[in-house]
């Protein structure tokens, strides 16, 4: 496997893309907009700059990885020859399907596919994919050069070689793979978006400040990161359509959005990436 085209060039897109290069994959980075690409790839260099300044890589592995990326606003000619097609587009079940509709006759038939959504049905999508047996979910975290975790998703007609060459995959992104069947949510946004809604309406009901709840999970818990900063990290709008689908999937009462979630996504407040959430951030961080 050498050559990966990672659709979408948002914070997840960027941060796969980063990865994958690092790993020695030459790396496509996909977007209909050129400057959405760029931005991304400035996403990367930010972060490789970083781990330089830190002692954590060294100039010549940054410039490496930097050699291996390059960037495309033409869907088909970005995976064109590929080895692997990773995903990472919004979180809309017809738009993901549109895509891999228009790629799926133009990769080779031994071409992964795989989606980074954090919930939405792996065989929904792969509907309308040519030989869907290829077709997985590789569910990474953010931030991606980060977190250590991937979840490799198992669709309804997932081949067990495909499982298998995206756990193989995931490993060499330095990564250390579960694997879980195509249900709602999967593990770790059910798990994780139930314990985020409730700490909302905590908030709402207030229990105690957004510094209290999280500190509670932190300091009782043992959590790196209380559940109202992951949420401003993840994107509070991107934690609330989730949690849109799975109270619609598993018709459960614990994944409805609290009213003061939608408040804060019509005002613009969407965490970490608005500057402003449950925290105000500012590059020190949440205050």
């Amino acid at each position: 496997m050498q050559v990966c085209a990672v659709l979408g060039a948002g914070t997840m897109g960027a941060g796969i893309a980063q990865v994958a290069a690092q790993s020695g994959l030459d790396v496509r980075l996909f977007d209909i907009d050129d400057a959405a690409v760029t931005q991304g790839l400035g996403r990367v260099r930010a972060m490789l700059d970083k781990g330089v300044s830190k002692g954590k890589l060294a100039a010549a592995e940054r410039e490496a990885c930097l050699a291996r990326l390059s960037k495309s606003t033409q869907l088909e000619q970005a995976v064109q020859g590929c080895d692997v097609v990773i995903e990472a587009i919004p979180e809309l079940l017809e738009l993901k399907r549109s895509v891999f509709g228009r790629i799926a006759s133009v990769v080779d038939e031994d071409c992964l596919l795989a989606s980074n959504t954090s919930s939405l049905s792996i065989g929904k999508i792969a509907e309308g994919v040519a030989a869907p047996g290829r077709f997985v979910g590789m569910h990474f975290f953010n931030p991606v050069p980060l977190m250590k975790l991937i979840e490799v998703v198992v669709g309804p007609g997932s081949d067990e070689a495909a499982v298998d060459c995206a756990r193989e995959l995931g490993r060499r992104f330095g990564k250390d793979p579960i694997t879980v069947k195509d249900a709602p949510g999967f593990a770790s946004s059910r798990l994780g978006v139930a314990l985020g809604l409730e700490a909302i309406r905590m908030l709402e009901e207030g229990v105690a400040s957004a510094a209290d709840i999280d500190k509670a999970m932190k300091l009782g818990y043992r959590h790196p990161m209380g559940p109202l900063e992951l949420t401003d990290l993840v994107g509070i709008d991107v934690r609330m359509h989730i949690a849109s689908y799975l109270s619609e999937m598993l018709d459960d009462k614990r994944f409805q959005v609290p009213a003061l979630m939608r408040q804060m996504v019509e005002a613009g407040k969407l965490g970490k990436k608005s500057g402003s959430g449950f925290y105000e951030w500012g590059e020190g961080g949440p205050a």
